[in-house]
């Protein structure tokens, strides 16, 4: 037993004294910080990739009929100018859509081939409602009767063939425990109305389906506000501020950041793999 162990501490004192052993031990110690450094977003020798870097695109609209005011378009302002150390490796990229089905259809695809997004989260206005709503899934419908902001009117009471509704994913969730955490009143919801909010949601699902698109989409429908931030709705339980909106803003952003890092990590995997 005593020769065996005096054999075994004899082998390791000759391979860490062997220079064949170091140098290979040294390379292999390298590959394994270059690979961690690689998922870091990093080069290897310190210098961030710009390749690497995470896009998220933030999107709100701009005035329509009935809302002459849209608190997204203070909302988007607002996270953009976050500055955050999980956000140290990602640029964010806003954009507001004026009220049209056109001007969706023009530059939402302009907006994903331009910057490339990992991830789109998009805001919308409810003027209906209260709350924070969080969509689950986009309806094949859209409004014959209201016009958009170019007066425009579908003729048409579906968005496309096929599919009743196309679905964002179970990412929703974990946004809606997000929003949640912050203190805020946000609910999940199946039904993201017929208007363009819903289509610009039809379209966003459409584009993660394409092997160039984003991975994730989520669209989150939040109350209508004064202009100087504060809540239009009196005697409810819980209204809601600009500045609750950003809090819940900044957490559900947070979360896509994390998801959209994952699912690029594993991606970067599986093409390793292949």
């Amino acid at each position: 037993m005593t020769t065996t162990l005096h054999r075994l501490q004899s082998s390791s004192s000759a391979k860490a004294d062997d220079p064949v052993f170091q140098s290979s031990h040294w390379e292999a110690h390298a590959r394994r910080r270059l690979l961690d450094a690689r998922v870091r977003g990093h080069d290897g020798k310190g210098f961030k990739k710009l390749s690497d870097k995470l896009h998220i695109l933030i999107t709100g609209f701009g005035p329509f009929p009935g809302a002459p005011f849209n608190p997204t378009q203070p909302l988007v302002a607002r996270l953009l100018r976050l500055r955050r150390p999980a956000l140290g490796d990602v640029e964010l990229t806003g954009h507001i859509f004026p009220v049209t089905y056109k001007a969706v259809d023009r530059e939402l695809p302009q907006l994903l081939a331009k910057h490339r997004p990992q991830a789109l989260l998009m805001f919308g206005l409810a003027n209906r409602t209260p709350y924070v709503r969080i969509e689950t899934r986009a309806r094949n419908a859209v409004t014959t009767l209201w016009p958009d902001a170019d007066h425009a009117r579908v003729r048409k009471g579906s968005i496309a063939g096929g599919a009743e509704a196309l679905m964002f994913g179970p990412h929703t969730a974990k946004l809606l425990r997000a929003a949640d955490s912050t203190g805020i009143d946000a609910r999940s919801s199946r039904d993201a109305g017929s208007y363009l909010c819903n289509y610009l949601s039809w379209r966003a699902i459409e584009a993660t389906c394409s092997d160039t698109g984003p991975r994730l989409a989520a669209f989150v429908h939040v109350p209508p506000l004064k202009r100087d931030g504060a809540s239009q709705r009196k005697g409810t339980a819980h209204r809601v501020t600009l500045e609750q909106l950003v809090d819940a803003g900044e957490a559900m952003l947070l979360e896509m950041v994390r998801l959209a890092r994952r699912a690029k990590f594993l991606d970067g995997e599986n093409k390793g793999g292949t």
